[in-house]
């Protein structure tokens, strides 16, 4: 069984509460727009990390990938920042990642679950901050909403 911490449109701030929740976490998963190289270098010494360049990441993320397709305790994940960039096959896909609008999604479509943790940075276009955690084991999943104060 792990933990996942699933994170979006950091736009550079990088919270207490959010550090809080990461720490406790197996793996991280980042869809985008961190704003700056320093939340990556904060969170790698805590877990297993993928994420994704976002519309605003430029520079020094070119080595990041656009899209991610990937298995955490037999859950199949793909992640990209914006839901329109999505791949047509996803396959065995059962949790398609995204960020970008800044706004929690958690919906079933076509059997897998699409998935925006919303936006854990500054609180901006008046939209609650929020995280996703997702515990995986043996290919099943639990998802939490974690809303964080204003």
């Amino acid at each position: 069984m792990k933990k996942i911490g699933i994170i979006s449109d950091t736009h550079g701030v990088l919270r207490q509460e959010v550090m809080e929740i990461l720490e406790t976490c197996d793996c991280i998963l980042h869809a985008g727009d961190m704003g700056k190289t320093e939340i990556l270098d904060r969170i790698r010494p805590l877990a297993s990390i993928y994420a994704v360049r976002g519309n605003n990441d430029r520079g020094w993320t070119d080595t990041l990938a656009e899209k991610l397709h990937f298995s955490i305790e037999g859950v199949e994940f793909f992640m990209v920042h914006n839901k329109k960039d999505v791949a047509w096959n996803l396959g065995n896909v059962q949790i398609v990642v995204f960020g970008h609008t800044h706004q929690y999604y958690e919906k079933m479509i076509d059997g897998r679950l699409w998935l925006n943790p919303g936006s854990c940075g500054n609180n901006r276009f008046g939209k609650e901050p929020t995280m996703a955690v997702v515990t995986v084991d043996n290919g099943s999943y639990h998802v939490e909403k974690v809303a964080l104060p204003v």
